[in-house]
């Protein structure tokens, strides 16, 4: 859960994506109400990729994010990269699943050479990396000058009269969809989802550690009544 630490949490992760791996497409349209497809479309955007470019999508899971980034620029090279094989092997089995580089990699030890890639963008990978400023650094390494990095992620509500509805939403009505989507073994990954996204940064929080780690122009925008948001910035 969410208050595990260290390698015991990274451990955690991964398994628990593998447990849910099949359903993890459908939970995400019923969370978000099909939103999700669109703040995927606006990583693309603000990654501003061209045709030849290379792009690595990190924490890539079933490929969503690869496979809009295809569909935008046809002619672009694609790496996915995950811990999670049980997650790409469900997004190889998709439409235009044979068009991405499908490859193990942990996020704080990314098996790429320096300046290898025209972009990064990554989808809910932040809140479950264990070492944020060895994250930042590992995707400057291997991103070329000029690059640009993206990340999606969910955010913690903010202190408004809307905070009651999204708590309920987050503790109550996502743990339920879980247990009757994902069924028992998916039940747990569906509590620390919620409880992990209450634990995490802000987005101006995770704003200035981007500028701290080295990530220049850092923006961020927020959907979703606040509780999620895409960060992005340069090399």
């Amino acid at each position: 859960m969410s208050h595990l630490s260290g390698s015991e949490r990274a451990i955690y992760v991964q398994n628990m994506f593998g447990r849910i791996a099949g359903r993890y497409n459908l939970m995400n349209r019923l969370m978000t109400g099909g939103q999700d497809m669109k703040w995927r479309r606006f990583v693309v955007q603000q990654a501003r990729l061209k045709n030849g470019d290379k792009l690595l999508d990190l924490a890539t899971g079933t490929g969503d994010i690869a496979f809009e980034a295809l569909k935008t620029v046809p002619n672009l090279q694609v790496v996915g990269g995950d811990f999670s094989l049980p997650m790409m092997q469900v997004g190889k089995t998709l439409p235009m699943g044979e068009k991405v580089g499908w490859t193990g990699a942990d996020a704080l030890n990314l098996p790429f050479p320096n300046n290898s890639f025209s972009a990064i963008t990554a989808g809910y990978l932040t809140r479950n990396v264990i070492d944020l400023p060895r994250m930042f650094a590992e995707q400057l390494r291997v991103l070329k000058t000029g690059g640009r990095i993206v990340l999606l992620d969910s955010s913690p509500p903010k202190n408004n009269i809307l905070k009651p509805f999204i708590e309920i939403h987050l503790r109550f009505i996502i743990p339920l969809l879980g247990r009757i989507v994902a069924g028992k073994s998916g039940a747990d990954a569906y509590q620390y989802l919620p409880s992990s996204t209450q634990a995490f940064k802000t987005p101006q929080e995770l704003a200035a550690m981007m500028t701290k780690a080295g990530v220049r122009n850092v923006q961020f925008r927020t959907f979703m009544f606040g509780t999620m948001a895409v960060h992005w910035g340069e090399k």
